[in-house]
């Protein structure tokens, strides 16, 4: 299964991304996606798969944090 976790794109740089996930900042391959800086897009592996829109991003960094909770309860 690969998961993709949604970032914000501080800085383009070419084809490469500087995109911060709740702090944490990593480069990231742009690829085909036509970004600029403020959007948010999905990352996996160091790649950036699409953009998203601010409301898809909110919501997936709710249920990630969910999930978070969950598991620090020992579920």
């Amino acid at each position: 299964m690969c998961v993709a976790l949604p970032g914000v794109v501080l800085e383009v740089k070419g084809k490469n991304a500087v995109v911060d996930f709740n702090g944490n900042q990593v480069n990231a391959r742009a690829g085909l996606v036509d970004i600029k800086e403020g959007d948010r897009v999905l990352v996996h592996a160091g790649c950036i798969l699409q953009k998203v829109s601010r409301s898809e991003a909110e919501e997936m960094e709710k249920l990630f944090s969910e999930l978070l909770d969950a598991g620090a309860d020992g579920f």
